[in-house]
């Protein structure tokens, strides 16, 4: 039942090597508004818009923003701002495939911006569509700690998992499991349940093929695009098809 991510592997090992700031006050707000919009507008039974929150709180993100949030996720905040979930898609050096969830008051602004940000960096903004059909999207949740692999594999399955990866190095130790997108509170409150440590629960877009990524120059541009696109206030999420050696990422960032 085990899986391999690499795209969350890449993204673990280059958030312990970059040093960069956390997500902006409008990331972080958005992100609730999203989780309200998407589920119930209360965080006891919303674990998606309880981690929204607790990570809008420990940025410092004032309680009555955060409450406008979740009305403005749950349509009973009156504001005149239509925001809108679009997925954008494109392609990075050496037709890596990029999809881009954006949550955005203005689409033109945010199609203009996501645009420069790839031709700066050697790729190019196509068309809804051109690169979705290379990725699958999955309820995935992650779970933090030692972990016991015959037990998660039991509660996966009670859960409705599909795969898992578990990944145990010096400097974290945890799973990632991977469901059906209708699956994802039920598996998250089962691997709660069972005793396991959940600290993110998302939908999120799987790579069905890889683009292996060789050639320092290539993975530079990529990771500086990634930076570029993910920094973006309108961006929410960002997702990718390539792997590289750990060697490569910490050469490129460095």
């Amino acid at each position: 039942m085990a899986g391999h991510s690499k795209w969350a592997n890449i993204k673990r090992q280059k958030a312990r090597i970059d040093a960069k700031k956390g997500k902006t006050f409008t990331q972080l707000s958005r992100a609730i508004i999203v989780a309200a919009r998407n589920g119930i507008p209360d965080p006891a039974g919303n674990f998606q818009l309880r981690t929204a929150i607790e990570k809008a709180k420990a940025a410092g993100i004032p309680n009555e923003n955060i409450d406008r949030a979740i009305a403005k996720g749950a349509g009973t905040y009156q504001d005149d701002t239509i925001l809108e979930e679009i997925r954008y898609e494109g392609y990075g050096l050496g037709g890596v495939a990029i999809i881009i969830e954006a949550l955005t008051d203005n689409r033109n602004r945010t199609a203009a911006d996501l645009r420069a940000a790839f031709s700066k960096n050697g790729g190019n903004l196509g068309e809804t569509g051109c690169v979705s059909w290379m990725f699958e999207q999955k309820a995935v949740v992650e779970i933090e700690g030692e972990i016991d692999e015959d037990a998660l594999l039991e509660a996966a399955l009670e859960g409705g998992a599909d795969t898992y990866e578990a990944y145990d190095d010096e400097e974290e130790k945890g799973a990632e499991v991977f469901g059906q997108t209708s699956n994802l509170d039920n598996l998250s409150v089962t691997l709660k349940e069972k005793g396991f440590k959940v600290i993110d629960a998302q939908l999120r877009w799987i790579p069905n093929n890889i683009v292996e990524v060789t050639d320092p120059e290539q993975s530079r541009s990529l990771l500086k695009l990634i930076d570029t696109l993910e920094f973006l206030d309108d961006v929410q999420n960002v997702t990718a098809n390539f792997e590289m050696a750990d060697e490569l990422i910490s050469s490129a960032i460095a």
